[in-house]
Order: structure tokens, then sequence, then C-alpha cells
């Protein structure tokens, strides 16, 4: 099937004179994750992983996918013709070498000019310059091939009150101006759709698990203009809309409305705006590509989010815990596999008064399934718990109060040897990082070493990022906050840490076939003490979920570690037990005991 649908690609790509064809893995907004309307990158591959890049040639097609994806990949591509490039390994060339070298003298490399960001575009274009290959950007030739594609998606926008926002959508737009105001900028483009949903104050449904609606937003120093599906706004909305003098305009229009500006500056970010919209800007006006302002006003929570999100993470801690008694009570009693457990606490988590849904699709992993970071549990993958070794499981919440992400390592059985030091490790690593004090103006990058220390010391390491910022009732995954070892540019994720900024502290072991291991809890950056070398800045935990006490080995810790973890499990008690009946709280009271 899937070579039959390359074949058919390959038929119109030569039609129409084309060398190359690429194929993301975006909507026109470089979301992450993408409704089911965009997913040509898996139609065309068969790969389901969140994120990845097709490049089909007239012969050849590869498939660039990063560390989180190698296992799934490999298994996911096998017989279907598809090379899999491996981003970041030793001899695996970058998507615009491997095309310069593919796409002969003269050639033309064809996408869908509004899923690949301009930064990407221009990248492009300086490579094959040099073999003065012209591009065609206008035609989605995916949608030619794919005759059975989902309707893009326009489902219900509804306004979040200010007893959650914190900040009404009026004051946020006036801040917003104030910034525009010192870049000189007459139009700021907004096409991120969290930037979006945040400085409204709106949140919608169009893909799933992001609360966010297919929009672009264009704002100038009097008016603001907001391109979407009307027909997903009701009376309510489109009033309060009105109120914030912001005009309705269909999604589309935003491609006519660039080519109508004349003479502005205009202030958008090129690797989030695409290539198409940023094409169609012409020569008169002046373009500032910068980070947008918004981006930094979201990630610093105010007062009311931060207050919102630890009611969140109460709840979301109460689920979790009665999660874990339910497993280590039912393992060998009852039948159990990845999709029951999985269903077991979506179901939980859902049933929660305030949640709004999942945050992300649940990693429901057992045994060898956990080495794969980002394992999706399908009716063909999905294997029976047994009652040995470890099950891992990484799950998050949407609620009223805010957005969760939590991973625990759950020992169901007897553990080897090795499995107990991998354990003992992870949560080693978590605990410094979420111990560490810094001087204001430490990025992600200076602190990964706090976590990395102890695995590195041994010749380990992991090939993911240690953290990544978080939305309010928005995207899990959220800029400019990230805790890396390596710098990767085209993330921007590694801005100088502020206080109200939220991050994830997740480190982890992967042993391909054996086992894998990740423990993670989200923290907020908080002041700590300032003195003549100016102001310290912390961690604190907003995830309150025990850490499974049978993976852990104590010799391995240092008696601070020990603390750590000792003082961590106080609070979770401390927390949870006042929700709890009492043989709940019995239970809990086990499992954060001092070691």
């Amino acid at each position: 099937m899937i070579q039959e649908r390359l074949d058919q690609l390959r038929r119109l790509m030569e039609k129409r004179g084309m060398d190359a064809y690429l194929v993301p893995t975006a909507d026109f907004h470089e979301s992450e994750y993408v409704g089911d309307y965009f997913k040509c990158r898996s139609f065309l591959s068969g790969f389901t992983g969140s994120a990845g890049t097709l490049a089909v040639t007239r012969n050849d097609a590869a498939l660039w996918v990063d560390g989180r994806y190698f296992v799934q990949a490999a298994k996911q591509l096998e017989g279907s013709g598809i090379r899999m490039m491996k981003m970041g390994e030793e001899g695996v060339p970058e998507i615009e070498d491997f095309l310069g070298e593919m796409i002969p003298e003269q050639g033309c490399l064809g996408f869908d000019g509004r899923v690949v960001n301009h930064f990407m575009g221009k990248k492009l274009e300086k490579v094959l310059a040099k073999k003065q290959v012209s591009i065609q950007y206008e035609e989605d030739l995916v949608d030619e091939v794919w005759t059975d594609r989902p309707p893009m998606s326009s489902r219900p926008i509804w306004i979040l009150k200010e007893e959650y926002a914190g900040k009404s959508a009026a004051v946020k737009i006036q801040e917003l101006r104030a910034e525009m105001e010192k870049e000189s900028a007459t139009v700021h483009i907004l096409t991120a759709l969290d930037d979006i949903a945040w400085l409204l104050n709106l949140r919608g449904d169009d893909i799933p698990c992001n609360p966010v609606f297919l929009s672009y937003l264009a704002v100038t120093r009097q008016q603001a203009v907001l391109f979407l599906h009307e027909q997903a706004l009701g009376k309510e909305e489109k009033e309060y809309l009105s109120t914030l003098q912001v005009e309705l305009r269909p999604y589309d229009a935003i491609y006519h409305y660039v080519k109508s500006l004349q003479n502005e500056t205009i202030l958008l970010e090129e690797g989030q705006v695409n290539y198409a919209i940023i094409r169609g800007i012409n020569d008169s006006n002046r373009v500032i590509s910068k980070i947008n302002p918004t981006v930094f006003a979201k990630a610093v929570k105010n007062p009311t989010e931060i207050k919102n999100m630890k009611q969140a993470h109460v709840k979301d801690g109460l689920v979790m815990t009665r999660f874990m008694r339910w497993m280590k009570e039912n393992i060998g009693v009852i039948p159990m596999d990845e999709l029951s457990a999985e269903k077991k606490l979506d179901e939980m988590r859902m049933e929660m008064e305030g949640n709004l849904g999942l945050s992300f699709h649940t990693i429901s992993a057992y045994g060898p399934h956990g080495a794969m970071c980002h394992y999706s549990a399908t009716e063909e993958s999905n294997c029976v718990i047994e009652k040995k070794g470890f099950y891992l499981v990484d799950s998050g919440g949407q609620y009223y109060e805010g957005t969760t992400d939590i991973t625990r390592t759950i020992a169901v059985g007897p553990l080897t040897k090795e499995e107990k030091e991998h354990f003992t490790l992870v949560l080693i690593s978590m605990l410094r990082l979420g111990a560490v004090q810094f001087p204001h103006g430490a990025r992600g990058l200076t602190l990964d070493y706090a976590a990395r220390q102890v695995f590195w010391e041994r010749g380990l390491n992991f090939n993911h990022g240690t953290g990544h910022g978080v939305g309010y009732l928005l995207n899990v995954h959220e800029r400019p906050v990230g805790i890396r070892w390596k710098m990767v540019p085209e993330r921007m994720d590694s801005c100088v840490l502020e206080p109200g900024m939220i991050t994830s502290n997740e480190p982890g072991i992967y042993i391909e076939g054996s086992h894998g291991i990740r423990t993670e809890n989200l923290m907020i950056c908080v002041e700590r003490e300032k003195n003549e070398y100016g102001q310290f800045l912390g961690f604190e935990y907003l995830t309150c979920a025990p850490i499974d006490l049978d993976g852990v080995e104590p010799s391995l810790m240092s008696q601070r570690d020990i603390d750590l973890l000792n003082d961590y499990h106080r609070q979770v008690y401390e927390k949870l037990s006042p929700y709890l009946e009492e043989e709940e709280k019995e239970w809990l009271k086990t499992a954060t005991r001092a070691i």
C-alpha cells in the first residue's frame, strides 16, 4: 500500500517536472501535533510517530526521525522502500544536503508551502541555489493521492474565563502592542495556534490533546484580524471578539491579506510562519523576524495561573496515586495488558472534576516497549503485563486549572539488579535537577549537567531533552523553556529561566530489547535568595505523586539524594492525603514512607 501511494506521488511529480517532493509532519501553523487532515507524512510512509520528515525522489525515499523514534520507525518502515535517517547520528546527512545531492542541475523541488516554515524554506533555497534548482510550493500533491482524506477540523471555540486565565485578552493585546512599538512594527502576524489562543483567551478542539483552533491573527496598532472557520464561533464568542475590536475573516483569506500589505513594518517569526505566507509579502514592506513576544509572555505564568496549576496537579496526583495502587494490587490478579492499563488510567483521569481530556496520547509501555521513548500501544503491538519487570506510563491531563504531564515507572514484579540500578540512577538524576539553585541569567543548557552527571560518569546517556516548557491549558510542550545538553537552534527552547516558568524534569534510560525507565515531574521556577552575587533561583515541584520505592536501591544514593526523596514524598503525602479515603491514605503513607 505504501509503495503504491509513493508511486502515485511520483507520477504526479513527473507530470509537474519535480525531481523531489518534501513532506514534513506539519499543519499550516508549525504545530507539534497535527489533526487528521494534516497527517500526510503518516499517510505516505506508514510511520505514525508525531515527528518526522519524508523526502521522495523519482527513485528513492527517506524519512528523518529523531532519537525518540529510531526503534518505532525501523519497524514501521519495513518493506516500504523508505530508508530511515537517524537524525544527529554520524554520517546521516541533513535533509537539505540530501536533496541537494539527489536533485540534478536545474532540477525542481516541490512541497506545499503552507506546511514548510520559511526558516526551512530559506535553508533549502540556499543549498539548492548551487545547482540552480527551482522550487514549486503552491500545490499539495498528497491531496490528489489521498482520496479519502479526512475534512479539516472546525470544532467549537470557547472563552477561557479570567478566573482561569488571570489576565484579560484586552490587557494582553495592549501589552503586545507595546512590544510592537519597541520594534517599530505596524503589523504583527501570528500563526502559532497556542500564541493566538493564549492572547485572545480562547480555546478550541482542532488538534487532539491541544485545546487550540485553526486560525491566523494579524495585529495592527488599532485593530486585529482573526482568520478562522467562522462556523466554529457561537454568538457569545463573536460578541466577545467584537468587544476586543477583532475583525473576522475566512481562514484561507490570510494569503490575500499578506499580499495586500503595502509599506508596513511586519513583525513575525520565520521559524513559525509558513513559506507561502512570507513569499506573499511584497518588497514594499519591511519584515522583522524574531520570536513572537507572546512566546515569552505566556511562558511566565501569572499568579492566578500558578495557583490554578498547583490545584490541577493535586487533582492529577490523586488520579496517578489511585492508578498506581490499582496496578500494584491487581497485577497478576486480573488480566492486564498495555491497552487495558492505558484505558483504565485515561478513564480515571477523565472522571476527575474539571478534566477536559488528555494533554497527549498516553504512553503505556511494558518491558522492552519502555525502551521506545514515545511508544504507542496498538492492537498489533499490545502485550500482556506480566508480574515481573517494569511498566512505564507517561500521561497527562487538561484541566480548567492547567495542563499536567507525569511519567512513572512502576515495578510490577521482581526486578533484576540492573533494572533496580537503572531505576535508581534515573531517580537520582531527577532529584538533583529538581534541587539546583542558580543565578538569574542561567538557561537550561547550564542546568542539564546536574541531571546527566550520574549517567555520564558511568558512560550512559539518554537521547532526548531533560525538560520542556508546559502551557496553561495549552500545549504540553511549550517554548521557549527547555533543558538539554546540546544546543538545537531551530527548537528555540533554551531561554533564560524566569520565575513563573514551568518545565518538566524527565531523565530516563532505555535499554533496547530489555527495559525503559523514566521519572518525570513538572517544576515551576521560583526565586530563592538574593545577595551580593545577584538573584538566585530554584525549582518547586508541581507534580505530586509517589515514586515507586520498590525500584529503589538506596545503597546507590548519597544521603542528600535520600533526603531529597524523603522530603518530596513528605510533600506528596501532605498535599494528597486530605482528599483520600482512609484505605487510600494508608496505602499512600506506605508508598511515601521514608527510606
